[in-house]
C-alpha cells in the first residue's frame, strides 16, 4: 500500500514505512504496483489520476468540523490529527490553522520562505537573497542578506506565538523542522497528514465507506 500526499511542487509519499519526497514530473512518470491512496491539491494533477484505475482519491471520505469555507484537503488532513494546538504546514505556502476541542477554529496562509525569497528579488535585484538559515533573532542584523531573513523569519515567527497563545505548535512540510527549531512548544511531525490518511483507509477496508 502506498499514501500521497501530492502538493503544488511535490508528492510525498509513504511506502512500507519509508518516506519519499518526489518531484510531480518524477511522480506521474513513475509506475505503482497495487493500490495507491492519496489526496492532491492540484486540480489539474487530480484529473490525470483520476484515469488511474489503481489510484483512490480519499479527499471525499475525510470531513473536519470547521466554519472555514474552502479548506484544503492537505490542511484537513493535518488538522484531524490534532484535537488541541495550532498546525503548521510549511511548504511552498505556510497555512496556520487552530484545532480546539477537535473543532477547527480557522487559520489563515502565508508565503512560504521560497515564496519570500521570489518576492524580495522581483523588488530588486539587489535583494536577491537566499535566506541565511543560521541567522539569530535577537539581535539586529548588519547586512542585507541578514536583514532580509530576519524579517522574513522574526514576522512568521511572532505571528505564529500570538496565535498559537502558549498551545503546542504541530509542524510539518518541507521547512515544518526548520520552523519548529524557533518555538519552545515546537513539535515536528512529518506524519501529520499520514495519520488521518492511514485511519481512513483502515476505514475503508472495514466497509465504513463505499469506493
Amino acid at each position: 500500500m502506498i499514501l500521497c500526499d501530492i502538493g503544488n511542487t511535490n508528492a510525498h509519499l509513504l511506502r512500507e514505512g519509508e518516506f519519499v519526497i518526489e518531484s510531480l514530473e518524477r511522480f506521474l512518470s513513475s509506475v505503482f504496483g497495487g493500490k495507491v491512496y492519496y489526496i492532491c491539491v492540484n486540480d489539474s494533477l487530480r484529473q490525470v489520476l483520476k484515469k488511474r484505475e489503481n489510484f483512490i482519491d480519499l479527499e471525499s471520505f475525510i470531513k473536519i468540523d470547521t466554519p472555514y469555507k474552502g479548506i484544503g484537503i492537505d490542511r484537513i488532513c493535518a488538522c484531524k490529527s490534532v484535537h488541541e494546538g495550532v498546525v503548521v504546514d510549511a511548504g511552498s505556502a505556510i497555512t496556520v490553522d487552530v484545532m480546539s476541542g477537535g473543532k477547527h477554529q480557522g487559520g489563515f496562509i502565508l508565503p512560504g520562505l521560497k515564496a519570500y525569497e521570489k518576492a524580495y528579488k522581483d523588488i530588486s535585484p539587489r535583494l536577491n537573497f537566499d535566506i541565511n538559515r543560521e541567522i539569530s533573532l535577537n539581535s539586529l542584523p548588519k547586512n542585507t542578506k541578514d536583514a532580509i531573513s530576519f524579517a522574513v523569519l522574526k514576522s512568521l515567527v511572532l505571528t505564529i506565538q500570538n496565535i498559537a497563545d502558549g498551545k503546542n505548535i504541530y509542524f510539518t512540510g518541507g521547512d515544518g523542522e526548520y520552523l519548529s527549531s524557533f518555538f519552545e512548544n515546537g513539535v515536528f511531525d512529518r506524519m501529520i497528514v499520514f495519520k488521518t490518511l492511514l485511519n481512513t483507509v483502515e476505514e475503508l477496508k472495514k466497509g465504513k465507506f463505499k469506493c
